[in-house]
């Protein structure tokens, strides 16, 4: 883990989508935070000590998901797979399945295996995971004010992780989408889906990944905008955890009430064309039952914590 020291940023961004907005000052203080995302390798290790079965891999209770299909109701995760053409931006079920048996173990669906794979992010893990593991590590999942604190890298306001250049002097960055998504990926970067943790530069705080490769759980329910500006320094908010639970329902379906936790930095995914989210103030919604391929964690420890 690497040690990040406290102090004052300016969170979120007015330059972009309108759920990252308003810029506003929060106060963190110090606290150490994984140096990378949590590796297959290391998840591995966790299910082998306590035989812990992730929710990719118990089949949905029909209770919990009303007017759900029958068929539907088996174990697997939403896994990408590039379409030849897409007709809407807007549709993106044209590029994500829900696939039987995609899972940690099966990445890419039930019959793709961990091979070559266990320095990349684990992923298909939905929040109960991040957190069963936190648990068992003696660790916790960092708040969105956390962890955008720590991916800034000490450089306050800047657009990405390393400063206001998405690749200075040509340099790749971070791993994300080259060209035209969700059809054609150039892998300019050098790889289609996830990378092996380090692959690429460490921020200020020298810590990698904090932008692309996989998004990363936060403990924050979602909330559509940020808070606004304190008027006074004075009044800086200091540890904010986000907004209520019942304030992160999707109002698009008023009779599933589960609670959305906020994802950070981004994934191999996002492309200039459709998600400009490869960056430390966006924030993405992300159900806590949901489990997809482009979606890891890490953790962090608190000084109250560490003991």
């Amino acid at each position: 883990m690497v040690h990040v020291p406290g102090g004052t940023f300016r969170m979120g961004s007015d330059r972009h989508y309108p759920e990252e907005a308003p810029s506003h000052r929060v106060s963190v203080d110090g606290f150490w935070i994984d140096e990378t995302p949590v590796t297959n390798r290391q998840f591995a290790a966790f299910v082998e000590a306590t035989g812990h079965r992730t929710f990719a891999e118990i089949p949905p209770d029909p209770k919990d998901y009303p007017g759900a299909l029958p068929h539907m109701l088996r174990a697997g995760s939403l896994v990408f797979t590039s379409p030849r053409r897409v007709k809407d931006l807007r549709d993106w079920s044209q590029w994500w399945s829900f696939e039987f048996g995609a899972n940690w173990r099966q990445p890419y669906g039930s019959k793709s295996s961990l091979r070559n794979l266990d320095d990349h992010p684990v992923v298909h893990v939905a929040y109960c995971d991040a957190l069963a593991y936190a648990e068992w590590a003696g660790k916790s999942l960092p708040t969105e004010a956390e962890w955008e604190f720590a991916a800034r890298g000490g450089l306050d306001d800047a657009e990405f992780a390393w400063g206001d250049e998405f690749m200075p002097e040509g340099q790749f960055m971070a791993n994300t989408w080259h060209g035209d998504f969700p059809v054609k990926n150039s892998r300019a970067d050098g790889w289609a889906r996830t990378s092996p943790v380090r692959s690429f530069p460490a921020n200020g705080f020298g810590l990698y990944d904090m932008v692309g490769n996989v998004w990363e759980w936060t403990s924050d329910f979602w909330s559509s905008r940020h808070p606004a500006d304190a008027p006074k320094a004075c009044c800086v908010p200091v540890n904010p955890r986000g907004g209520p639970e019942a304030a992160s329902y999707d109002g698009a379906q008023p009779a599933i009430r589960i609670p959305r936790r906020v994802l950070k930095g981004g994934s191999h995914l996002c492309a200039p064309n459709y998600c400009r989210r490869y960056r430390p103030a966006a924030r993405h919604a992300e159900p806590v039952d949901t489990s997809t391929s482009h979606v890891g964690f890490r953790c962090v420890v608190r000084r109250s914590e560490d003991g």
